[in-house]
C-alpha cells in the first residue's frame, strides 16, 4: 500500500458522520427535496441552480458573515461548483485535483491528484476543472489529460481510470460529469485544436464505455451534408459543459460548441451540424432524438456551451415541458423539450450580427458581419453575451437570471491548415475594453425573454448566479465583490469585497439546519452564513 493510500484509509475514521452515505439515482431524481445538500453540478437534473433554502432573506442578508475559507493549492483559475453530501463537501482544485472537506468547518479530509505530464495540452482554454459527480459512494472526475476517474467518496482511493480521448491531439476534460442511472456522462474540450467532438457514457461500476455520440457526423450520416468535403474530420463541436436530464421524458440535453476552424468558415461550407446546437439524447443508447442549432455555420466562436434550464409552464393555454437557454450569441431561446420545437427567441444583450430570428428560430443574418483579414467589429465578443458560468431559474417567480456580458470584438480571418495537436483557429479577435465594455445581471421573464430588471456591473462578468427561495439572487464580479440582489427588482442588498476576481458559480447548502452560501474568488473558496 502506498503512503498516500494508507493515509486515505486512516482518514476514514476521522470523517464526519454520513461520509459514506449512498447517493442513489433515486436521491438524484429527488435532489430538490433535500436542499441542505447540493448533489449535482447545477443542483438538480433540471439545472435551475435555485436553492430551496429560505433562511437567508432580504431582511437579514446584510448580516451574512464569513464562516470558513479554503485555499486551493494551485495558481490556476478556480471554477468548480462543489457538491455537498450529508455534511461532506467535494470539490475540484485546478487542474484536476479532488478534495473532500468537512462542510461544517472546512477541514480537509482527503485529497487526490492524478499523475499528469507537465506538457498536458489545453489549447483554447485555461487549466480548469468545474467539479465532480457522485453516484452511490463513488465520485467521478474528468482530468485535463482526458481521463475519467472513479474515486471512493470516503477515502479518495481510485476505483477505475479510463482514457476518454487522446490529449496529444488536443482533447481534455474540464467539465463536471453527470451521473445518471448506472452511467456517467462526459463531454470533451478541444475544438480549438480541430478535434471531432463527442459525448460519452460510461458504466459507473466498471468504467466500460456504454455509448459514444459524435457531434460532427461522418460521411453518409445524417447531417454530413452540412459539411463541405472532408472538413468534418476536424470539425470541432466540443461538449465541455455539463448537460441536463428529464427523467419523465428520459431525455438527456447536451450542448455543443463551435465548429473548427473558429473564424475561417470558407474551409467548412454549410451549416456544420451539430455545432452550436442542443442535442436531446436517449441516455440508454446515445441516439439523437432531436436537435436545434442556434448559430448555423458559426464564424465568431459562439459556442452553445451554456447551461440548458428545464422547467414546466403554461404557454398559450397549454401545459408545456420547456428548455430555456441564454445563448452566447446574445439571443434567449425557449424550446419544447419533448420535440425541440422553437417557441420563443428574443435578443437579451447587444448584438449586431442578426436582424432577428425567423419563425423556425434560424438567425436572419445581416450583411458584412463575417470576419475579414482587415477586421470586422461585431457584438457580442468572442466570449459572447454570456458564457460557461451558470444562469438560474426561480420556479417561485418564473424569472430567468443571467450574468450578461456587454462587449464587442473585432474579428479577423486568416488562412489555416490543420496540424494535429496545434491551434486550428483560422483567425482571431481583439475585444473592446474600457468604457466600451460592461456587464449586468439581468432578470428575464422565462416564458417570453422580456427584460424585467438590470443590475449593472463595471465589467463583463465571468461569474454565474444563483436564486434562492429566500427571494435573493447571488452573484460575483471581476472586481472581487460577492453580492446579493433582491429577486423582485434587482436592488443591491449585500456585498463583500473578496480581494480577487470571481470566476465561478455560487451555490448553497445547510449544516446543522443553518444555510450557507458558497462562492470562490481567485484561489480561495468562501463560505458565508448568518450569525
Amino acid at each position: 500500500m502506498t503512503r498516500h493510500a494508507l493515509i486515505a484509509v486512516l482518514l476514514v475514521a476521522l470523517l464526519p458522520t454520513g461520509a459514506a452515505a449512498q447517493v442513489s439515482f433515486e436521491r438524484l431524481l429527488r435532489a430538490d427535496e433535500e436542499p441542505q445538500n447540493w448533489l449535482t453540478y447545477s443542483g438538480t437534473y433540471s439545472s435551475n441552480r435555485h436553492s430551496r433554502l429560505d433562511q437567508i432573506t432580504p431582511a437579514n442578508v446584510d448580516d451574512l458573515e464569513l464562516r470558513w475559507v479554503f485555499q486551493a493549492q494551485s495558481l490556476e483559475p478556480f471554477q468548480a461548483t462543489p457538491l455537498v453530501v450529508d455534511g461532506i463537501m467535494y470539490l475540484t482544485e485546478p487542474p484536476s485535483t479532488v478534495t473532500a472537506l468537512d462542510a461544517r468547518t472546512g477541514k480537509k479530509l482527503w485529497t487526490w491528484s492524478p499523475n499528469m505530464a507537465d506538457d498536458v495540452l489545453h489549447i483554447g482554454f485555461p487549466q480548469v476543472n468545474r467539479g465532480v459527480a457522485i453516484l452511490g459512494d463513488t465520485l467521478f472526475v474528468g482530468t485535463l489529460d482526458a481521463h475519467l476517474v472513479a474515486l471512493d467518496a470516503a477515502t479518495g482511493a481510485v476505483r477505475w481510470d479510463v482514457v476518454v480521448a487522446d490529449n496529444a491531439i488536443g482533447f481534455a476534460l474540464t467539465l463536471a460529469p453527470l451521473a445518471l442511472d448506472g452511467k456517467v456522462v462526459v463531454g470533451v474540450s478541444g475544438a480549438e485544436a480541430g478535434v471531432r467532438g463527442f459525448i460519452d457514457a460510461y458504466d459507473a461500476d466498471t468504467g466500460k464505455l456504454a455509448w459514444r455520440t459524435y457531434t460532427v457526423p461522418a460521411e453518409g450520416e445524417p447531417g454530413s451534408e452540412t459539411w463541405g468535403g472532408e472538413s468534418w474530420r476536424t470539425g470541432g463541436g466540443s461538449t465541455w459543459l455539463t448537460g441536463s436530464y428529464d427523467p419523465d421524458l428520459n431525455l438527456l440535453y447536451w450542448m455543443v460548441g463551435n465548429p473548427a476552424p473558429d473564424w475561417n468558415g470558407d474551409v467548412r461550407p454549410g451549416d456544420n451540424l451539430y455545432t452550436c446546437a442542443i442535442l436531446a439524447l436517449d441516455p440508454d443508447t446515445g441516439s439523437i432524438k432531436w436537435y436545434f442549432q442556434y448559430t448555423p455555420h458559426d464564424t465568431h466562436d459562439w459556442d452553445a456551451n451554456q447551461i440548458p434550464i428545464l422547467f414546466d409552464a403554461d404557454m398559450d393555454g397549454r401545459a408545456r415541458k420547456l428548455v430555456a437557454l441564454a445563448n452566447r450569441n446574445a439571443f434567449y431561446y425557449v424550446l419544447d423539450r419533448k420535440t425541440g420545437e422553437f417557441l420563443v427567441g428574443t435578443q437579451y444583450a447587444k448584438q449586431t450580427w442578426a436582424a432577428g430570428l425567423d419563425r423556425t428560430g434560424r438567425p436572419i443574418l445581416l450583411p458584412d458581419t463575417e470576419p475579414t483579414k482587415e477586421g470586422t467589429l461585431i457584438w457580442p465578443s468572442l466570449q459572447g453575451a454570456t458564457n460557461w458560468f451558470s444562469p438560474s431559474y426561480s420556479p417561485l417567480t418564473g424569472q430567468f437570471f443571467v450574468a450578461t456580458r456587454l462587449i464587442g470584438s473585432i474579428y479577423y480571418k486568416a488562412d489555416v491548415e490543420y496540424e494535429a495537436g496545434k491551434p486550428f483557429l483560422g483567425g482571431g479577435q481583439q475585444a473592446l475594453s474600457g468604457d466600451e465594455a460592461a456587464g449586468a445581471v439581468r432578470a428575464l421573464d422565462a416564458l417570453t425573454g422580456e427584460r424585467l430588471w438590470d443590475f449593472p456591473l463595471q465589467s463583463p462578468p465571468w461569474a454565474g448566479v444563483m436564486a434562492t427561495a429566500g427571494g435573493l439572487v447571488f452573484g460575483g464580479s471581476n472586481e472581487g465583490n460577492v453580492f446579493a440582489l433582491d429577486a423582485k427588482d434587482g436592488a443591491a442588498l449585500w456585498n463583500m469585497q473578496l480581494g480577487s476576481a470571481i470566476r465561478t458559480n455560487p451555490m448553497a447548502f445547510a449544516v446543522d439546519t443553518r444555510q450557507r452560501i458558497v462562492i470562490s474568488a481567485g484561489l480561495t473558496l468562501f463560505v458565508f452564513g448568518l450569525p
